[in-house]
């Protein structure tokens, strides 16, 4: 039985707990800003909170692989920090263990962050954006049904007029349909079928109204054509039915990283260049953003111990600004590939070399115990006057 140091079970349990903390924190803070987003949605689709939890919970993969970066690096500094005011790292100094022997379990939480972002990346978000589709794209399609009364005339759905004798608002069915599309001021149409059904399409995002063996009633320029069809298939506007809420075609974000390699391996016309440089993007950023648990991790260690003399709030606050920089860095590069400027894979990953190449030197630094003026300077702008140096 493999039996782990008390130092490092004490280190690895302390910045697991902050890390989670502000994991949570974080991700409550969005997934409330989102609600504020979908209110619209929530308010005319009448959306019970059962539906709204695991709304909330699809979409929380797209966020968490933002997230556990920088709440590792969090974790991370926060607690070399605190260590560091309360003269524990000087007192393990003074005990002969340096800071190479502090490292095991900072690189094993940003390991298991790294592994967790990518399961995230790969599997969760394509997850969760599916489901979140599905639901959203039920909701509406329950919300027709609901709304199309046997026997009356429907006048909700804007350029169209609906009629059935019977329908059932469970399995969306529909008997001796009658449609009146108007959307088409010049050619206006009556559509008379005597079986139809409401369903749904949750890859394109749509609500369909599918109509067999019946008529099509056309009247252009005074002249009236009458067209049999065994199919026909009436798209409604998803944007009215979900309160404004827009959702359409899959974006290469909320692809499984299947679709995005098939996507890659196609060859697309110039018209479409712009996507697959997405298609690109979104390739490199499923891996870039797992390294950077890694990357932040080694950037943050040094950092703490550099500042150990810096109050706690004033270390948030510094390590939530370095984290806007790597995050400034990794946007202005994804615009600058979108754009064709750059390569998508020099966009994603230099924000990524950048920060460990600072951190790594930082970190060959602190293993040495060789501190730079440079960075004496520095920390001895945050370290309250009076105080001794560790």
């Amino acid at each position: 039985m493999i039996r782990i140091p008390l130092l490092q079970r004490e280190l690895f349990r302390e910045m697991t707990q902050i890390a989670g903390i502000c994991l949570c924190g974080f991700l409550c803070l969005i997934l409330l800003g989102r609600l504020l987003q979908l209110r619209e949605l929530f308010l005319t689709q009448g959306v019970t909170l059962l539906d709204m939890g695991k709304l909330f919970v699809f979409l929380t993969p797209f966020f968490l692989i933002l997230l556990i970066p920088v709440s590792c690096m969090l974790g991370l500094f926060l607690t070399f920090l605190r260590m560091g005011a309360d003269r524990e790292l000087l007192s393990l100094r003074a005990g002969g263990i340096g800071a190479g022997a502090l490292l095991p379990a900072p690189l094993v939480l940003c390991l298991l962050g790294t592994g967790l972002t990518l399961w995230t990346s790969l599997a969760g978000i394509s997850w969760g954006m599916d489901n979140f589709r599905q639901t959203v794209v039920e909701l509406a399609r329950h919300k027709t049904a609901v709304n199309v009364q046997p026997g009356v005339f429907n006048t909700s759905f804007p350029g169209l007029t609906f009629f059935a004798r019977q329908s059932d608002p469970v399995s969306g069915d529909l008997q001796d349909v009658f449609v009146l599309d108007s959307s088409r001021p010049n050619a206006q149409a009556t559509i008379v079928a005597p079986r139809g059904r409401i369903d749904s399409d949750p890859n394109a995002g749509q609500v369909l109204v599918l109509l067999e063996n019946g008529h099509v009633y056309r009247e252009e320029e005074g002249e009236l054509s009458v067209v049999g069809f065994d199919r026909y298939i009436l798209s409604l506007d998803m944007s009215r039915l979900l309160g404004g809420f827009k959702i359409g075609d899959k974006a290469p974000k909320e692809m499984s990283w299947r679709d995005l390699r098939s996507l890659i391996s196609k060859s697309l016309d110039q018209e479409k260049l712009n996507f697959q440089r997405r298609v690109q993007i979104e390739v490199h950023k499923r891996f870039a953003l797992p390294a950077a648990c890694m990357v932040l991790g080694v950037f943050a260690l040094p950092l703490a111990l550099f500042f150990q003399g810096m109050k706690r709030q004033y270390g948030l606050l510094f390590c939530l600004g370095a984290f806007f920089a790597y995050y400034v860095m990794l946007s202005a590069g994804m615009s600058l590939a979108e754009s064709g400027v750059i390569s998508p894979a020099v966009a994603l990953w230099m924000p990524n070399a950048l920060f460990l190449a600072v951190g790594g030197a930082g970190l060959w630094g602190v293993i040495r115990e060789r501190e730079s003026d440079v960075w004496s300077m520095l920390g001895g702008l945050f370290r309250p006057s009076g105080r001794p140096r560790s």
